[in-house]
């Protein structure tokens, strides 16, 4: 093969090099450039023709043609994250560790979503048909009326699909598919794009959605070109920690709804279980609450979640103290910690601080600042919170308790779960209606010190 008509792809961004090199200098990650051929245009079956084409046709923004009813599989969770359904013609790429329950999760959508009267395909490139068998069967859904096949061949699966007419269709997963018009190997850059590209369109062109599995790298990324993830409609991940039996559905790109809900899943013997009250799952069991454990009061999405914020202060055994941050933003708890020292007067430069978020869940809302601050002064302090108080607010550099959003819900929750007070800026007192849960306001973060302090709420 000539000189000139290889490229050197970076196997991690996806990056063109013209020669080979030890580093990519697109994302400095060192031997991860592949040789593959230039012969054939990346992301196409066939080449394009270079004829002189029809031109475009323009369209205005109104239409009179109704838009397609959404496909609801029957799996709440899912079609929750996903925007009230699965949309027609779209295409959606689901990531996650191996191992944390994409292939279940997928074939439990496809065999409810048949039950309701879909026309479902499950693609498998990875399984053999027996093995996806004896999971639906443990799962109870083996008598689904759900399409299986195991191939790996793109232009296969795409006569297949254009011959059959199918609503939803999933590919598990898209590294293990090849094009024949590239000679690199499944999984490399090239041949992921390309077999991204012609699924897309056919979705686009023909109607079915299409559900893309990808394989994630060791920092959680999915694996393979960017430009996947652009060219898909949705992209979906699916979280779980080791240890725990809840799993976690997070939209990080949706095309046709939001991109902040969650859906909430228990990992049985059986399969996936929907969890339709995650508070009752993330929060502490025990009759007293503990010094350093707060109750916060957050925002996934639509639905409010309470979970148990955990942390331990403690004299540090080395010369520079630890600090050690699990479920939140480690340099969040940075600025706490510096608030509380310059506005509260609380010295932690000599301590240990651990921070944790009970039961796996990652929380990334500023409104869990107030709880944070009050499980580490109630720690620092060796002061428990009340058993029945739930806290929320925003905190600022300067010390001040600012106002979140949506303090209405947070509240409601907290009262069907049986919490009967709250610490919550002063904005929330507003949002209190007769019966609710007595709410403690706090200005300042000294406030807040001096009432776990002399336990006043």
């Amino acid at each position: 093969m000539a000189r000139d008509t290889l490229l050197y792809v970076c196997q991690s961004c996806g990056a063109v090099h013209t020669k080979w090199a030890g580093q990519c200098s697109g994302c400095g990650e060192w031997n991860s450039l592949a040789e593959e051929s230039k012969s054939a245009p990346p992301g196409a079956m066939k080449p394009v023709s270079t004829a002189r084409g029809r031109g475009l046709q323009f369209e205005t923004l109104q239409s009179d043609t109704p838009e397609p009813p959404r496909i609801v599989t029957g799996v709440t969770e899912f079609d929750r994250v996903c925007g009230g359904g699965v949309v027609p013609g779209s295409a959606i790429l689901l990531g996650g560790d191996p191992g944390v329950g994409k292939s279940t999760l997928l074939l439990e959508v496809m065999a409810k979503a048949a039950r309701n009267g879909a026309r479902v395909a499950y693609i498998s490139g990875e399984e053999a048909i027996e093995q996806i068998r004896s999971r639906a069967k443990r799962m109870g859904v083996a008598d689904a009326n759900v399409a299986l096949a195991s191939a790996t061949a793109l232009r296969e699966i795409l006569t297949t699909l254009k011959r059959d007419k199918f609503d939803i269709v999933v590919l598990d997963s898209i590294q293990t598919l090849w094009s024949d018009a590239h000679e690199a190997g499944p999984g490399s850059v090239t041949q992921v794009r390309a077999c991204a590209a012609e699924l897309v369109r056919l979705a686009k062109d023909n109607g079915p959605a299409i559900i893309l599995v990808g394989h994630v790298t060791k920092d959680g990324q999915i694996a393979g070109p960017r430009v996947v993830e652009h060219m898909v409609d949705a992209v979906l991940s699916f979280e779980g920690e080791r240890g725990y039996p809840f799993r976690i559905l997070r939209a990080g790109k949706n095309r046709f709804g939001a991109t902040d809900e969650i859906g909430v899943f228990e990992m049985s013997d059986v399969g996936l279980r929907e969890v339709a009250n995650p508070s009752a799952l993330f929060l502490g069991e025990g009759k007293e609450r503990a010094p350093g454990a707060a109750v916060f009061a957050g925002i996934e999405g639509t639905r409010p979640v309470l979970v148990e914020i955990q942390a331990l202060v403690a004299p540090s055994a080395y010369g520079t103290p630890r600090r050690a941050v699990v479920g939140w933003d480690s340099g969040r708890l940075a600025m706490l910690l510096a608030v509380l020292e310059a506005r509260c007067g609380l010295g932690f430069g000599d301590k240990d601080v651990y921070l944790n978020i009970a039961g796996g869940l990652r929380i990334s809302e500023p409104a869990a600042d107030l709880a944070a601050a009050a499980a580490l002064i109630s720690s620092a302090l060796d002061k428990p919170l009340p058993q029945g108080c739930v806290v929320f607010g925003e905190i600022g550099l300067s010390g001040e308790v600012r106002a979140v959003n949506r303090a209405e819900a947070r509240l409601r929750e907290a009262k069907k779960l049986g919490f009967d007070r709250a610490l919550a800026p002063a904005q929330a007192k507003d949002k209190v209606k007769k019966g609710d849960v007595a709410v403690t306001t706090a200005g300042l973060l000294t406030e807040v010190v001096e009432r776990i302090s002399q336990n006043r709420y």
